[in-house]
């Protein structure tokens, strides 16, 4: 019993980093988080198990992630207005060509992300894009100013993250 409960507690824990690490960083890991969460995986192995290497306790403490993730997504089916809390919700970071620095700031991502991004998408500069927004996932949907055919705002560029 003591192996569901502290799968449940390392489960949350991780949960928790995950939403304070920020969405723009979830999208796209840097080599030193990319190494920090492999190597995180074998800490919190540790931590549920305390080395207890028998394939019951393997099972066990898999298994105690596997329904906890079920119970929130049957919790996010059931109840809809808890998904932002969970999933977060999308937010605007570039309006009529002007970033959002505040809204930047509090999702973590820099200017030059969002540049890089919009790079990656065909924008030459922020100030042709309409609107974009930093997706629940951590990519950025961009809407340009002008369509192909010249219409204002038509156009909507694929997600990048």
């Amino acid at each position: 019993m003591e192996i569901v409960v502290r799968a449940a507690v390392i489960y949350l824990f991780l949960w928790m980093i995950t939403r304070l690490v920020g969405r723009s960083t979830i999208g796209e890991l840097s080599t030193f988080q990319l190494i920090l969460f492999i190597t995180m995986g074998d800490m919190v192995q540790q931590a549920v198990t305390q080395q207890d290497y028998s394939v019951t306790a393997g099972v066990l403490a898999i298994s105690v992630f596997a329904v906890l993730t079920m119970g929130l997504s049957w919790a996010n089916t059931k109840w809809p207005s808890i998904r932002s809390f969970t999933h977060g919700v999308p937010v605007v970071i570039v309006q009529d060509g002007e970033p959002l620095k505040g809204v930047m700031r509090r999702e973590k991502m820099s200017i030059d992300d969002l540049k890089a991004a919009a790079r990656q998408q065909g924008f030459e500069t922020v100030r042709d894009i309409r609107l974009a927004v930093l997706e629940a996932n951590g990519q950025v949907s961009f809407f340009s100013r002008r369509s192909s055919d010249g219409e204002e705002g038509a156009e909507q560029k694929p997600a990048v993250g």
